[in-house]
């Protein structure tokens, strides 16, 4: 009807560039299992993605036909909607995806927004469950609402227990080792011909593109430090790796030369 009510939003763009928009972001999000827009753009394409699973629950030949119609890389992505991800929520009867607001991401401080697939490898919930649960002393109980995230978090996820008793050691680990005093990466740049101060506008400390912000640490006894140029940080590893074979070998023979010398 003309003047009607619109029942979905038009992003300032035309059909079909909509269109192409929604495939674009929804690869995206099924190839990463999480991104970063704006939130208008992951409302939108939230209500796709959740059409998406539908079709890979269902698993026909027609189905497939249309999963390969909106996909960009339907050679990669069908197998995955129609494997791993038709498998991972065959239990859950709805809400395959999740939008967290955040803070605006870009300059021109437009609403951001991080849009997920629930119970995968990136599920924000679960982490910020395992983060507050790493907090909390082993001695002390928790209260109702961590409870309830706890049941949310876990309902629908296979070996969601265990995965969660995993991600808390890991998370306490990390907190020994200073994760928490990591550096924030500064606000992506919009208007470059604005030169502004980052102590005016309250900005994180500026972190170069060419070098990783924090330090990296892949396993226990190996760590590359922070500022760490990207194309140094294979050689940084590998190295750092070596020595510590080296200091491992060390200890079995002082430990093996031990007895023979009493």
């Amino acid at each position: 009807m003309a003047g009607g009510h619109m029942k979905y939003r038009g992003l300032s763009r035309s059909s079909s560039h909509r269109q192409a928009l929604l495939r674009n972001l929804v690869t995206s999000l099924f190839k990463h299992e999480s991104i970063t827009t704006t939130w208008h753009k992951a409302k939108e394409v939230q209500s796709l993605a959740e059409k998406m699973i539908t079709l890979g629950k269902k698993n026909t030949e027609a189905t497939r036909r249309r999963a390969h119609q909106i996909f960009y890389e339907p050679n990669q992505m069908v197998p995955k909607l129609f494997g791993s991800i038709r498998e991972r929520y065959l239990s859950r009867p709805g809400g395959y995806t999740r939008i967290l607001r955040i803070e605006p991401v870009k300059e021109d401080q437009a609403e951001s927004a991080i849009l997920e697939l629930v119970d995968g490898p990136k599920d924000m919930r679960f982490a910020m469950t395992a983060k507050t649960l790493s907090n909390i002393p082993e001695t002390n109980h928790i209260n109702d609402i961590t409870a309830r995230n706890i049941q949310k978090v876990t309902q629908f996820r296979e070996n969601g227990m265990s995965q969660l008793r995993k991600m808390v050691e890991t998370m306490r680990d990390r907190k020994e080792q200073g994760w928490d005093e990591r550096k924030l990466v500064e606000p992506k740049r919009v208007y470059l011909h604005e030169a502004k101060e980052s102590s005016e506008l309250r900005y994180p400390k500026e972190a170069k593109d060419w070098a990783i912000p924090n330090k990296f640490i892949p396993e226990s006894g190996v760590e590359a430090p922070a500022n760490t140029p990207m194309d140094k940080l294979h050689s940084v590893l590998h190295r750092k790796k070596q020595e510590k074979r080296y200091l491992e070998r060390v200890d079995r023979r002082s430990k093996a030369l031990a007895p023979n010398a009493e």
